[in-house]
């Protein structure tokens, strides 16, 4: 059985495979047979050295957006069966603290997570407990299921943002994220969609996932461009999704009056951009974030084994355990959408 640990930033190279050994299962572990990971940006930061949602203490197997079949079940897990087809919730809470118990659990004060603090999806198995497992349907894709914790973050995030029937959204970034909200965003039942990225292959994406139009943000007017496609003083709910200052900046300019604004996107810990106050007032704007995916999972789940979004496009390149460094620096480029490793 093998693992690829992340072993610190500061070594060179920064991943090790090396072979796992797993004890007895817990009574209500379940030994998983990992099939798909995703890379997150989550990943990307840590590899830099960066805070994750959790502590990280290497080495460690990182990867919390991961899919498999069960290999093996605790003697008291009753909900799962060899064979059975799951995506795992990576985000673990305490129950105990303050935002966990007034239903703030995304912001528990001990936090942890399958790939960020405890071995997680880079590695041929993984033990997880059953309270984390989530059946998928035997015919969708492992690469499609572990799209699951991304897609439940992305629901919280579209909670927050509050869409209503009608209304005119702009998404700004086509990654993974970016394209999920354009496809999220017309289940939500917006009358256009619009998808604001530089990068051309992400924009023609965005078109076949669902969006209604697209801006070039390097050399076309943002504001203006809505006004041309729905003749609108900018959108009802603007999406931010790139974790950039100019990103946020362009989306207080996209906004239109009374319009929702939701930062979603992960920013640097110091991240900071000049506040429009005057814009805030008088447009009377609505500004959410979005952490992770408190109870969004199950809700996630279901939404792939419907089969309504489409997702395989959205995953551009696959690798294995032994080119890990190849496959988070491809994450980190313009080329790529969604990489994603197989164990």
């Amino acid at each position: 059985m093998k693992g690829c640990f992340f072993v610190g930033a500061e070594h060179e190279p920064k991943f090790e495979v090396r072979e796992m050994t797993f004890g007895p299962l817990g009574p209500h572990d379940i030994l998983v047979n990992n099939k798909a990971c995703g890379i997150c940006g989550t990943d990307v930061h840590i590899y830099h050295g960066e805070k994750g949602s959790a502590e990280v203490t290497p080495p460690v197997v990182l990867g919390h957006e991961f899919a498999g079949v069960v290999a093996k079940v605790g003697e008291e897990v009753t909900s799962f069966k060899p064979g059975d087809h799951v995506a795992m919730d990576p985000n673990m809470y305490c129950g105990q603290c303050v935002p966990c118990r007034v239903g703030k659990k995304q912001e528990c004060e001990h936090l942890f997570a399958l790939g960020v603090n405890v071995n997680g999806g880079f590695a041929e198995y993984a033990v997880c407990p059953e309270t984390q497992c989530f059946k998928v349907r035997e015919d969708i894709s492992f690469d499609e299921a572990a799209m699951a914790e991304p897609l439940a973050c992305v629901i919280h995030g579209i909670d927050q943002a509050q869409i209503r029937p009608g209304q005119v959204v702009l998404v700004i970034g086509g990654g993974t994220i970016g394209l999920m909200m354009v496809q999220m965003a017309r289940i939500c039942g917006a009358s256009t969609v619009i998808l604001s990225e530089p990068v051309k292959m992400r924009r023609k994406i965005g078109m076949e996932v669902g969006a209604d139009a697209t801006i070039d943000p390097i050399h076309e007017d943002v504001p203006q461009k809505i006004w041309e496609i729905c003749g609108r003083k900018g959108a009802d709910v603007v999406i931010e999704c790139v974790g950039k200052p100019f990103a946020v900046e362009q989306a207080f300019k996209a906004a239109g009056f009374a319009a929702t604004i939701l930062l979603f996107s992960v920013p640097g810990v110091d991240a900071t951009v000049p506040l429009p106050l005057f814009d805030v007032y008088k447009k009377e704007l609505k500004i959410v974030g979005s952490m992770i995916n408190p109870d969004t999972h199950q809700r996630a789940v279901d939404l792939i084994n419907s089969g309504r979004l489409q997702l395989k496009k959205l995953i551009t390149h696959t690798y294995d355990l032994e080119h890990m460094d190849e496959a988070i620096h491809m994450q980190m480029s313009a080329e790529s959408i969604k990489v994603v490793v197989h164990p």
